[in-house]
């Protein structure tokens, strides 16, 4: 009997000691659970406090994961022999020469819609010009419609015309004349950029205008034809449709012209060709 009771003592004992050993483990567990959970959660918080407050870092990163995407998408595409497959690139909206129309005052929209239609080009680009020679305008102390019409009688609008002795671009600039002028804006590639080109110009033609002491004389300057006895009507041209485009912004309709001959890009590379020989 004795026996049997000291054995029934011991299993007892050996029990309770099991059940404490099994809570302590349990115990163990949860405060371990706990705090890698508190860890996890602070190293999401960290990484979200890092990505929110390092801005450059995050797009890094997205660069990053679109150039894989991107490198995965070409690599399928040649994979299956289909060279027409795009590549994304979300930052060409920001290399186009363009604005909202709507973004336009009464005035600049006027002008804009009348160069739209008059020499057929999207109105979105032309927005874009119209809305710079406002800006320029002023500061060089040139009417923005007389900016917009030595534009429109050069190059027609077109930013890669050029001519046969080497004005480029929207206001036909002498690049090789006037390079020191584009050094600011990275170089003489910078001519066929509308933006710099129209910049550029209107620092030519306010220099013109003020050198010969009035727009007409300054235009036959900015053409060339100063020291020449004729300047093929260039003048004239336009000053004409500056007449034009201040009606418009006046709110006013335009008066009729007589329909162009030849594309105003050719003719006014024929005029530049005829005046430097």
């Amino acid at each position: 009997m004795t026996a049997r009771r000291d054995f029934s003592s011991l299993a007892r004992s050996l029990n309770s000691a099991a059940s404490l050993f099994v809570k302590d483990i349990g115990q163990g567990l949860l405060v371990v659970s706990h705090n890698t959970l508190a860890l996890v959660g602070l190293a999401v918080v960290s990484v979200l406090l890092m990505f929110s407050s390092q801005a450059e870092l995050r797009h890094k990163l997205e660069s990053q994961a679109l150039s894989w995407l991107s490198a995965r998408q070409e690599a399928r595409a040649e994979a299956q022999g289909d060279t027409l497959v795009a590549t994304p690139d979300p930052d060409a909206v920001s290399r186009a020469t363009a604005a909202d129309p709507r973004d336009l005052n009464r005035q600049q929209a006027a002008v804009a819609q009348y160069l739209s239609h008059r020499y057929k080009v999207a109105p979105e680009p032309v927005a874009r010009l119209v809305q710079e020679a406002w800006a320029a305008g002023p500061r060089a102390h040139v009417e923005p419609t007389l900016i917009l019409a030595v534009m429109a009688v050069e190059s027609g609008f077109n930013p890669f015309a050029q001519s046969a002795v080497g004005a480029q671009g929207l206001m036909q600039v002498m690049t090789r004349v006037h390079d020191d002028k584009y050094l600011a804006f990275g170089g003489n590639m910078a001519a066929f950029d509308p933006v710099t080109n129209l910049r550029v110009g209107v620092q030519v033609l306010k220099e013109c205008i003020q050198r010969n002491g009035g727009v007409e004389e300054g235009l036959r300057c900015y053409v060339g034809a100063t020291n020449l006895d004729d300047d093929a009507g260039y003048a004239n041209r336009v000053l004409t449709e500056y007449e034009q485009m201040k009606l418009v912004a006046a709110g006013k309709p335009p008066a009729s012209l007589q329909a162009r001959t030849a594309p105003l890009s050719t003719q006014a590379e024929e005029r530049v060709a005829l005046l430097q020989h």
